[in-house]
């Protein structure tokens, strides 16, 4: 469903009438460094979160104030995790439960918003949200909780094309930014919760058709052209019987791409079920044939083909959801050294290297990490035995294993929410967040539609002065450059700028600016509701202007345990605030 807003369309129709066709692919090859432009999730397919511009420092951020403010209105509310995209006089958000706005990125008026018509029964694990859009031509995309992918006009909000990424009524759905390269549509997808089995697919963007698809889970056909391709992996090599048939593995945060190497680079969650005896019941060993590839990995991708190049495996044999599909960050590290670099929900944050995907160096980013005691020459993690769920088979009642204490919590040493690089100062801003958990698993079957845990669990704090904790990492040494601790658990992305700050946004609602070499706070605004989405900036008419969206939610709330009473005060919302540095106030200290 399009409501169009007829005034605002058409000046905006007659204003485009000069522009060119729309966004081409050198515009996002090149989105990191065109300021007056977002055409990219990540503002760049590297997903680096810098921008360029230094209008906006750390001298004058004290004067950055509200220009505008949106309000996606109505009562669907919960978590808005969008990241803006901009183009041509517009700026494109998602909204929780499906929705797309196409805005007047002037005056902050709609222009038009498309509202999903979701079916009954949609089963998203980890709230209703939506992580934002593509730009490519004269279309934006973007995916829906019923696992479709839609191409709408980017000047009306016509349907162009909708497609089916899988069966909802499995528990498939879709969250994910999509992504171009080179005419494609990129996307993943969500219910790793579910014994569903992650995939990528790759689509033409002008008319939907599948062009490739390729499971992550080894045992299952990829195809190309509409024939089968290539079998991901090897059947039963590192999966039992028929385990692998639902063998988890979501691509549900998308990707990035690598133009250096021609690489997509995505990340596979947790295996299913959670329940880690079902599908290995040994201790961990040398060699792998236990540890449920490709689940909880890095896989680079041929974008042409859809065949795997490589894969880095973060957990092996994974048994407390340590989902492995953080974000890859492709940079270049002081020495000139093209890398990838990774936080992964296991507390460990990983660099490799770019041609082969192959282990550079790790260390825990996160503090009393008890599953593993570190990892070796190759990256693997050193297992602490004791530490992992007991198994239910050796119960006395065969109905629950043994409870352990782990940490992280399995929403993880950082989840979704994107880190950035400053090209600055060379140091990542990591969004993280300390607790732990009490977790046993429990026996389970799998039966279509239903969640496929075999697990329980209780998250708890484990300081009482913070829970949240935004790093400035040294990826070169692994050191911790500084910290911000925060009350409340981070949801929020992160974003850096030449002009040394860094933007990120807290549950309690403050949006905050800080100092990216020392940490201080340089200046903080508060939005009214949890800010868990993904800040951008860019230059309009010479002046600077940063844009985030409000609005609380996410799996915070639902799967917290403690953590959730912990902030079960906090208020939803749904508010995207702009923010300018007017042209006389840009020299002003």
């Amino acid at each position: 469903m399009v409501r169009l807003m007829g005034a605002a369309l058409g000046a905006l129709l007659a204003a485009g009438a000069a522009q060119a066709a729309g966004v081409t692919e050198a515009d996002i090859a090149n989105d990191a460094t065109i300021t007056n432009q977002i055409v990219t999730n990540g503002m760049g397919r590297h997903l680096q979160r810098y921008s360029p511009l230094e209008t906006l420092n750390k001298s004058n951020v004290k004067n950055l104030f509200p220009a505008w403010a949106f309000s996606l209105g109505g009562e669907k509310q919960r978590g808005q995790e969008t990241q803006p995209l901009i183009h041509d006089g517009l700026m494109f958000i998602t909204g929780s439960y499906s929705r797309l706005y196409a805005i007047d990125v002037a005056t902050g008026k709609e222009v038009w918003q498309y509202d999903a018509r979701l079916p009954e029964g949609i089963l998203p694990c980890c709230d209703v949200v939506n992580r934002g859009a593509a730009l490519y031509g004269d279309k934006v995309y973007f995916g829906t909780l019923d696992a479709r992918i839609v191409a709408l006009n980017a000047k009306t909000g016509d349907v162009v094309w909708r497609k089916q990424i899988a069966d909802y009524k499995a528990g498939y759905s879709y969250t994910a930014a999509p992504m171009i390269v080179d005419g494609l549509v990129v996307t993943g997808n969500s219910g790793g919760e579910f014994g569903i089995v992650g995939e990528v697919q790759a689509r033409d963007a002008e008319t939907g058709e599948l062009v490739w698809t390729r499971p992550v889970i080894e045992g299952h056909m990829g195809t190309l052209n509409g024939q089968p391709s290539t079998m991901t992996g090897t059947l039963n090599a590192t999966w039992p019987g028929d385990m692998w048939k639902t063998g988890g593995g979501a691509t549900w945060l998308g990707g990035s791409y690598d133009a250096d190497t021609d690489t997509i680079v995505v990340g596979a969650g947790n295996p299913a079920p959670w329940n880690s005896w079902l599908r290995n019941a040994g201790t961990p060993t040398e060699g792998n044939a236990g540890d449920n590839l490709y689940a909880a990995s890095r896989i680079g991708i041929d974008p042409k083909t859809g065949e795997i190049k490589w894969h880095f495996q973060t957990t092996p044999r994974e048994g407390w959801d340590y989902d492995g599909v953080n974000e890859v960050v492709a940079y270049v590290d002081r020495e000139g050294n093209k890398r990838y670099a990774t936080a992964d929900r296991n507390g460990f944050f990983y660099v490799l290297n770019r041609e082969d995907g192959k282990f550079v160096r790790g260390f825990p980013f996160v503090k009393d990490i008890s599953w593993a005691t570190g990892l070796d020459e190759n990256g693997r993690p050193i297992f602490v035995e004791e530490n992992r769920p007991g198994d239910p088979a050796a119960a006395a009642d065969g109905a629950k294993g043994e409870t352990i204490f782990a940490a992280p919590s399995f929403l993880g040493g950082k989840n979704w929410m994107p880190m950035a690089f400053s090209q600055k100062t060379g140091n990542f801003y990591v969004p993280s967040n300390e607790w732990g958990m009490d977790i046993w698993n429990e026996p389970i079957t799998y039966k279509k539609g239903a969640a496929y845990l075999g697990a329980g669990f209780t998250i708890k704090p484990l300081y009482e002065d913070h829970i949240g904790s935004l790093k400035a990492v040294d990826p070169d040494t692994g050191s911790i450059v500084w910290e911000y601790k925060n009350d409340a658990p981070l949801w929020s992305g992160v974003m850096t700028t030449a002009g040394g700050l860094v933007f990120f946004g807290t549950p309690e609602g403050e949006f905050l600016a800080l100092d990216d070499e020392t940490g201080e706070v340089l200046w903080s605004f508060q939005t009214g509701s949890g800010i868990v989405g993904q800040p951008v900036t860019w230059e309009q008419d010479g002046e600077q202007y940063v844009s985030v969206i409000s609005g609380w939610g996410g799996a915070v709330p639902l799967w917290g345990g403690e953590v959730a009473k912990k902030v079960n005060y906090l208020n939803q919302g749904g508010t995207l605030w702009t923010f300018k540095l007017p042209r006389q106030l840009a020299k002003v200290e």
